[in-house]
């Protein structure tokens, strides 16, 4: 599994990571199992949220005995990010988790109070030992700016965006402002909403002719791709272990300048557009 360091701690963390979104509606016992078998792996990134229902629980049970060896990361939603409500919602989540301390802790997205506001709970969290860093989540350039601005250089840690081969929107200008500021790029959704290329499609033949020749997978080929720059990450979710297993299989691929271009002409990122895309 390809470590690469995770934004303004230089952490080496997993490029492929383990994501948790409506994992709390699968098997409970599989979708643990998944978990642990993607631990095994190598992917010891785990993100998950407040807002994922009993995510937060299972993903406990998965890493028990094992805490050491993850980098936990979990959210505080928008309503719950004020000074005091920032600290109320962490304390929250390490009882679900059974933890002590969160790797990462980030803002879901952006909501009315005020970043200044957030930012200062999560620097006094991480005097208290809480947490080890913090992030954001759905940031555009404009966003990023001004947490920048409010905390100064070195403190965000990463930016949590939607990005998969069919919405490519963050290369325009979130991939680069991260890289030149030290910040990670975490890919949620990596496999695209709402659904993954067809088989029958250019880009799925694309996928499936680049895979032959690596002996992987399409969707390998596809968290490749999105992972090759040394600021991004991923997080697909797996509720089977097999699914699992198929994650971490992109762990050590590195596709050829040539299977990049290939990709890029059946993928095209488009022009910009206003706003960032979001889930």
């Amino acid at each position: 599994m390809r470590v690469k360091p995770f934004g303004a701690g230089g952490t080496a963390v997993a490029a492929i990571g383990q994501g948790t979104w409506k994992l709390d509606g699968d098997e409970r016992a599989e979708a643990v199992a998944a978990l642990r078998r993607g631990l095994d792996l190598g992917m010891t990134h785990i993100d998950t949220a407040e807002m994922y229902g009993e995510a937060e629980p299972l993903v406990a049970e998965a890493i028990a005995g094992r805490r050491d060896a993850v980098y936990l990361v979990t959210k505080v939603l928008p309503h719950n990010a004020s000074l005091q409500g920032t600290k109320a919602a962490c304390e929250r989540s390490l009882r679900r988790l059974k933890t002590d301390r969160l790797d990462c802790y980030l803002l879901h997205w952006r909501g009315s109070v005020p970043l200044a506001e957030t930012i200062g709970a999560f620097e006094d969290l991480i005097a208290a030992g809480k947490i080890l860093s913090w992030g954001v989540s759905n940031f555009d350039v404009d966003d990023l700016d001004e947490a920048l601005a409010i905390a100064g250089p070195g403190r965000i840690t990463c930016n949590q965006v939607l990005y998969h081969l069919e919405e490519r929107a963050i290369e325009h200008a979130v991939i680069p402002w991260c890289a030149a500021h030290g910040v990670a790029v975490t890919a949620y959704t990596p496999f695209g909403s709402p659904g993954f290329p067809a088989a029958a499609s250019r880009g799925g033949r694309v996928l499936a002719e680049i895979g032959a020749r690596h002996d992987a997978t399409p969707r390998q080929v596809a968290l490749a791709f999105l992972t090759r720059e040394p600021s991004v990450f991923a997080i697909p979710k797996a509720s089977r272990r097999a699914h699992a297993e198929d994650n971490a299989g992109a762990g050590d691929l590195v596709l050829t300048p040539d299977d990049v271009a290939r990709l890029d002409a059946a993928f095209p990122k488009g022009p910009r557009r206003r706003g960032l895309p979001m889930l």
